[in-house]
């Protein structure tokens, strides 16, 4: 990545956005972190005097998103690049599962990210350049029992940048999806929050897949670093891709499930074309 780029990263206290803006800053960048006390702030501008800086913000503080942006760009400049990376997974059968836990789900994974981008895009696209990185899953693709409105809030940001992509590529800027597979991060662990069980029917779907979660949390094959590394690359591209899996077992998985939709579709193309009048 070309020198003395400027990061706008959410959700730096740990996992990917900490691993990213490490490595940022190594390569003599500066990185904004957004940040949910004064406590973290403080140890993430400790990283790297004069080129880390927080902001508190959770992103589903909506009204104050705007602000920080503007005050960020007069104070430190051009924003060349938005990670969003702020999100956690919920856990829950989805009959179980309060409607209230799923609209905190899309406020979070969804709403903060599309907030960001309206913030910061009026600036990019007055530049004619500038990059955006939205953080999703392999759950953007394929999805299992018991984590449905995670998956659902993938899909949903897979989706919202692939058309964005084509909304702002005439203006200089790019957009790319990563979705990571299984990593070493909090994510499974004390960053999931899990709706309480209630109905007997689903413990022989949902428990083995429950278990194999907690069994797998902190060995998964992901290597956070690496991971980051290959955002920067990202990042440093002239054509960065605008769809990335991060990972052998997300590039296993989502091939498995476009065959999958593959044979569907051709199992019932004629019933398909069948509604051409």
């Amino acid at each position: 990545m070309s020198s003395n780029k400027l990061l706008l990263i959410t959700g730096v206290s740990s996992g990917f956005g900490r691993a990213l803006s490490e490595q940022a800053l190594a390569q003599g960048h500066r990185v904004v972190g957004t940040v949910r006390n004064a406590q973290a702030a403080q140890a993430f501008e400790a990283l790297c005097p004069g080129r880390a800086h927080a902001r508190l913000l959770d992103v589903t503080q909506f009204d104050a998103i705007d602000s920080m942006v503007a005050e960020m760009e007069a104070e430190l400049g051009a924003v060349d690049v938005l990670v969003n990376n702020a999100g956690y997974g919920h856990e829950g059968i989805l009959e179980e599962s309060p409607l209230s836990d799923l609209r905190r789900q899309f406020d979070v994974n969804v709403f903060g990210p599309v907030a960001m981008i309206k913030a910061v895009l009026p600036f990019m696209r007055a530049r004619r350049r500038g990059h955006i990185l939205n953080i999703t899953s392999m759950g953007g693709y394929m999805t299992m029992p018991g984590i449905a409105y995670y998956c659902g809030s993938k899909f949903a940001l897979e989706g919202i940048s692939d058309a964005l992509a084509r909304e702002v590529q005439a203006f200089g800027i790019a957009v790319t999806a990563v979705a990571p597979g299984s990593f070493r991060t909090d994510w499974a662990g004390r960053s999931m929050q899990r709706t309480a069980r209630s109905i007997a029917d689903y413990d022989p779907l949902f428990d083995p897949v429950r278990h194999a979660r907690e069994e797998k949390s902190g060995k998964q094959p992901g290597d956070p670093a690496r991971a980051a590394r290959a955002m920067l690359a990202v990042i440093d591209s002239e054509a960065p891709p605008t769809h990335l899996l991060l990972g052998s077992d997300a590039l296993q998985l989502v091939r498995g499930k476009l065959d999958e939709l593959l044979r569907q579709f051709h199992a019932w193309e004629e019933l398909t074309v069948s509604t051409d009048g």
